[in-house]
């Protein structure tokens, strides 16, 4: 059988997206090169030109997950001006959604970034997100908006608190208006911990 030749306008970005499309409907064990360069209808070599293996494929899709995440923070940080409790307000939720509209992948991002292997890549995107949360908070100090601190201790509530309640969401069991009150709640009590 004669191999197909490689036509594809971005073979990269086509496989990134297939990826996330099987890894959110069959988890990251179903994944295959050779699968995927069924569905882009490419020759079964021609993912290698974009990725070496399936760790460089999942490496790539969860620094794309970071990259998206980050910019949809930013773009809520920008939207929420000043006032340090719209743009935890904003940070906080916009989170969440990506949590909830994306959970196989944000489960990628995070199991991978803990381990030995990571590249440097993975390893700077958890650290710019990392980044958004204390510029919030050193933001706030500067607004007065804030109680003086250590930055980077007074980040860790923040992390855990936007964590479990994602956990919650995504275990499921919540209405949206018992989510949506859980948001308010949780915002509402970050916001008296930071208080001066």
């Amino acid at each position: 059988m004669r191999a197909r030749p490689y036509h594809h306008g971005d073979l990269r970005a086509a496989l990134l997206s297939l990826a996330e499309q099987t890894l959110r409907e069959r988890g990251p064990a179903e994944l295959s090169l050779r699968e995927l360069a069924r569905e882009a209808g490419v020759s079964p070599a021609a993912p290698s030109r974009h990725f070496k293996t399936k760790q460089a494929l999942l490496d790539a899709l969860a620094l794309e997950g970071f990259q998206r995440l980050t910019t949809a923070l930013d773009a809520s940080l920008e939207r929420a001006g000043e006032a340090f409790g719209d743009r935890l307000s904003g940070l906080a939720r916009t989170y969440l959604d990506f949590a909830i509209t994306n959970t196989a992948l944000l489960d990628l991002m995070y199991g991978r970034k803990h381990d030995p292997d990571a590249t440097a890549e993975l390893v700077a995107a958890t650290h710019r997100l990392k980044n958004l949360a204390t510029d919030l908070i050193e933001s706030g100090q500067r607004g007065g908006q804030v109680r003086p601190g250590p930055v980077e201790r007074q980040a860790v509530p923040l992390m855990v608190a936007l964590q479990g309640l994602t956990a919650l969401a995504l275990t499921g069991g919540f209405t949206q208006e018992q989510l949506d009150q859980g948001v308010d709640e949780t915002i509402a009590f970050i916001l008296r911990g930071y208080a001066p």
